[in-house]
């Protein structure tokens, strides 16, 4: 029978005289108050620092992730290219379980969504950035599945209307509490304007692709749409449109039925990464959509777009948390089994730093995304865009350390490295590219800013 081996090389076992482990269990009840020497797993150690009722939904997103998307992602990844719409019956049927069980519904508290009210003391970002790490570190695609209903949701919970509320985002979770997914989509990335959709400077000067005119009791909306997550099943549809004969400053928000006469799903793109959630190019031909469905009032749109966008980014710096991780956890797996010199890669030391980078590298990510996340009521424009860009550059940094270590090994899709790669590399395009969100900071920061160009000397806080 093998012997279990009690030490890496080029470190002590733990019960040597000089481990620090052991001794510290001798030291007085004071001083075991103020010091410790913690060897517990680093997963579990950070659910316990979490209020509980988060740490209660940490432990119930990494379970649903475990049990319902893990079976499911290399399959979901390798699918053939179906028509909009179409999905395998395993995905729909976890699309019915993910449902019934709250993950399409938990922005709200009970009776309305699937929130609990002791949850609802906390901000509902910072529950959803629990909720999206667990879910993009088992399948970046089956999370964005879920997770871009939530977006498209946002702009009718910031309308503030409270009859929006009651009649178009009530009946949604309504239905998913039921079983019967009802997916919103988000809408505003056009084919001659992606980051002219997120930037004041380039929308300025973008002439609008989707137009409103009006007509008797309603608008008529003509235009096309892409890149629109989840657009091929969404059953309704916040749309960003402007108003005939004006620019962007009119841009307005309308909630819009994917029955609607002159609405059509184009096509569905042939993705990179995240292949398990369609990136959708959507038509509107005359689409009718009445007074009643136009969300924040008319011209509204534009400032309720960039609020959608301060509330979804730091999720979207989550998701690279969790691709970092699954990166992280990979490569430990692989350096524990695979053998180089009669022995396992962890047992060397170069090794072992290289994965200790990984490690720091995300643990520094989600301390910055825990921390703007726990006080975002309302989030602000400079430290969502920080969370989202750092965070997503840093996670792909990590995602190619494990690629670095498992060399050939990586690039074989059953090692799982090369399909995070694929997914991890969309986080640093939507919501705003990164280079689009380094000047989101700026922008915000420039009340600041502009006075140092105008004195020798000033103070500022960075």
């Amino acid at each position: 029978m093998m012997n279990r081996v009690m030490h890496l090389e080029g470190h002590l076992p733990a019960n040597h005289k000089l481990a620090p482990h052991w001794q510290f269990r001798d030291l007085s009840r004071i001083a075991q108050q103020i010091t410790s020497y913690q060897r517990d797993d680093l997963w579990e150690s950070d659910t316990r620092k979490l209020p509980a009722p988060l740490g209660e939904l940490r432990r119930r997103a990494r379970a649903f992730a475990e049990t319902h998307l893990a079976p499911l992602s290399a399959e979901a990844d390798l699918a053939v290219h179906k028509a909009p719409g179409q999905s395998p019956p395993a995905i729909t049927n976890m699309l019915k379980v993910a449902a019934r069980e709250g993950w399409l519904s938990y922005f709200l508290p009970s009776p309305l969504g699937s929130m609990s009210w002791k949850r609802g003391l906390y901000p509902p970002v910072w529950q959803s950035s629990l909720v999206v790490e667990e879910f993009s570190r088992v399948c970046g695609g089956l999370m964005l599945l879920l997770s871009a209903h939530h977006l498209g949701c946002i702009p009718l919970l910031l309308s503030g209307d409270i009859n929006v509320i009651r009649r178009f985002l009530a009946p949604v979770y309504r239905s998913c509490h039921k079983g019967d997914p009802h997916l919103v989509a988000f809408a505003i990335t056009e084919p001659g304007a992606g980051s002219d959709a997120e930037d004041g400077h380039g929308a300025r000067d973008y002439k609008p692709g989707v137009v409103a005119s009006r007509c008797h009791d309603g608008w008529r909306l003509n235009g096309r749409k892409c890149f629109i997550s989840g657009g091929d099943m969404a059953r309704t549809l916040t749309v960003f449109a402007a108003l005939e004969g004006e620019g962007m400053e009119s841009w307005t928000c309308f909630y819009v039925d994917a029955t609607s006469k002159g609405f059509r799903v184009a096509r569905n793109e042939m993705k990179m990464g995240m292949r398990a959630s369609g990136a959708s190019e959507l038509e509107f031909m005359d689409v009718f959509v009445p007074d009643s469905h136009v969300i924040g009032g008319l011209r509204k749109g534009w400032v309720l777009n960039r609020a959608s966008l301060n509330t979804s980014r730091i999720p979207v710096a989550s998701m690279a948390v969790g691709f970092a991780r699954a990166a992280t956890e990979q490569a430990v797996t692989f350096a524990c089994r695979y053998q180089l010199g009669g022995k396992p890669l962890i047992h060397y030391q170069d090794v072992q730093q290289h994965i200790a980078t990984m490690l720091a590298e995300t643990r520094a990510i989600r301390s910055i995304v825990w921390q703007e996340a726990q006080n975002a009521w309302k989030p602000r424009q400079l430290n969502a865009s920080v969370c989202k860009y750092h965070a997503t550059d840093r996670a792909q940094v990590v995602v190619e350390m494990a690629l670095d270590l498992l060399a050939d090994q990586g690039g074989l899709h059953e090692q799982k490295i090369e399909k995070i790669f694929r997914d991890v590399r969309l986080t640093r395009i939507f919501e705003g590219t990164n280079q689009i969100n380094q000047l989101s900071i700026i922008e915000d920061w420039q009340d600041q800013l502009l006075p140092l160009c105008s004195r020798s000397s000033a103070n500022i806080g960075v």
